[in-house]
């Protein structure tokens, strides 16, 4: 039978030290609970000694009801010279008021002849007594040997005795760190092996992906007799990030058959990480194993095809189990199958011939022909397909629209006017903006709001434009993608084309305008 391994989450410490991250307190409490309803057993959710945000943390989280995980303060040894009770650091980690704490110390002898500047045994013993301190004042303790790898290569002997000082002073868990982010997976099993015949506690694995192992390195470490992961679970930390938990939380529960977090809550891997990213205000990429918007996307038609007879063909599990969804990318390349297949998505019920699914794709590589893009712009595909197979009323008319610019020494700007028809009444609408496509949209929005209410509920949340043939310079045609949000959290994405870059982005957004409409259920 395959060991339980823990997942400890640093998202709140280590990933907070990636570039352009940055958690409010309110932030962290959120992630919190995202994390824990998730399943992880630890949470490292800060160092409470080094600002007063953290502070603040703390002692709020200790209200959270957790129902999994336990929640982690983190902090250094002592420092050299002093007593554990005269050292502040550990002070703030019992004012945390965890139940665990995470105590990094050297594990590298180079870091204590040329950073710590101490002796070898003054470093042991700021490990031990550290330990020691924590464990005499009820804490789980984590000991996380820091720099293990470069220590155990540069002088094993070293590196084990860091080890022995934190199991001395009463370290419930060893964890081994490749701080620098630069071991390769031969050395994690050689280090792994001599680790586990030495020593009789659990030992931990963390891994940086400065070399793009840490996820293969967190997989062969509990191969290898690792009995925790840390990591952060969208991938993102200092540098080039940590090992991204959602990767390996679905390689060793999903495939290889460790049990991470409880087996009814894989399901909400996907959500979960993408609540996370939210949180942050971070771009979940969409190629993210498991829970990446594409992670079971198929494009080319013979894939989507054997896809949609037997998933097996070219799906390595199958993406419900981890809460992901299939998708099938509009495109020129897709097949017939694949058209089918987001048809009946559209219409559940409907039984389609060969002649209407031919009639559809003909219709997008009319289009792409001039630019169009389907592939990622779902919510205009949907319209193309009830257009064609199951027209609708207009729920509205555009009349006209004029775009004025302004722009001076002390300021930038353009308002739009509107004039819409819906039924027989008409609304003429003007509305100020930080650039014309943003009038634009502000003038349109007020305009259809006093006959769609439900319109104040979506915001135009992303906005891109493509250049289609850089060799037409100004006069080339351009794609314009809006992604617009709902307050619920939903979003949907629609693209326009035009040889001006105001027309492409009006039919992006009525395109936008339509769609939520037919959602909403709203016909005049």
């Amino acid at each position: 039978m395959k060991h339980p391994v823990s997942i400890l989450d640093s998202t709140l410490r280590d990933g907070a030290q990636g570039s352009g991250i940055a958690f409010s307190v309110e932030d962290k409490l959120q992630a919190v609970r995202v994390l824990d309803h998730l399943g992880v057993a630890y949470i490292e959710a800060g160092n409470p000694g080094s600002n007063p945000k953290d502070e603040e943390f703390f002692t709020r989280a200790r209200s959270l009801p957790l129902e999994h995980a336990k929640l982690t303060s983190f902090g250094s040894t002592r420092r050299k010279g002093i007593r554990p009770e005269e050292d502040g650091n550990l002070q703030a980690l019992l004012q945390a008021g965890t139940p665990c704490c995470t105590v990094f110390g050297k594990a590298w002898k180079f870091h204590v002849d040329w950073v710590l500047e101490t002796t070898p045994e003054e470093n042991f013993a700021m490990i031990e007594e550290s330990c020691r301190f924590l464990k005499e004042h009820g804490k789980e303790v984590i000991f996380d040997a820091e720099h293990f790898f470069d220590g155990w290569k540069d002088d094993p002997s070293f590196a084990m005795q860091a080890l022995e000082a934190a199991a001395r002073g009463g370290a419930d868990l060893l964890c081994l760190c490749d701080t620098n982010g630069g071991v390769f997976p031969e050395d994690v099993k050689r280090a792994m092996e001599e680790v586990a015949a030495r020593f009789d506690l659990p030992i931990g694995a963390h891994f940086h992906e400065d070399c793009g192992m840490a996820t293969a390195n967190s997989i062969l470490a509990v191969q290898y007799g690792a009995a925790q992961v840390q990591g952060t679970l969208l991938g993102f930390g200092e540098r080039c990030g940590n090992a991204n938990l959602s990767a390996v939380i679905g390689d060793l529960q999903c495939k290889l058959g460790y049990a991470c977090i409880p087996q009814e809550c894989i399901k909400l891997l996907a959500h979960s990480a993408r609540e996370l990213a939210a949180i942050a205000n971070w771009d979940l990429p969409h190629g993210l194993p498991y829970v990446g918007e594409d992670a079971f996307s198929h494009k080319a038609g013979m894939h989507a095809d054997g896809v949609l007879k037997t998933p097996r063909s070219f799906e390595h599990i199958d993406p419900y189990l981890v809460g992901n969804t299939r998708r099938f990318p509009a495109s020129e390349i897709s097949g017939r199958a694949v058209v089918l297949e987001k048809i009946h998505r559209v219409f559940p019920g409907m039984k389609l011939d060969a002649a209407s699914a031919r009639s559809v794709l003909e219709d997008i590589k009319a289009l792409e022909a001039k630019g169009y893009q389907f592939e990622g712009a779902d919510a205009s595909f949907e319209l193309l397909v009830r257009k064609r197979l199951q027209p609708f009323p207009p729920f509205f008319e555009l009349l006209h629209y004029h775009i004025y610019t302004d722009y001076g020494l002390n300021k930038t700007g353009a308002s739009a006017t509107v004039k819409v028809k819906v039924g027989e009444e008409l609304q003429l609408m003007a509305a100020e903006g930080n650039g014309p496509v943003n009038a634009l949209d502000r003038a349109l929005r007020k305009a259809l709001e006093v006959f769609y209410p439900v319109l104040a509920d979506v915001k135009l949340t992303d906005y891109k434009v493509r250049v289609l043939d850089s060799k037409s310079a100004t006069a080339a045609g351009v794609r314009v993608l809006i992604t617009s949000s709902a307050r619920t959290g939903d979003s949907f994405t629609t693209v326009g084309v035009s040889g001006d870059v105001v027309a492409a982005s009006w039919k992006a957004l009525e395109d936008s305008m339509e769609y939520l409409l037919l959602k909403a259920g709203e016909c005049r």
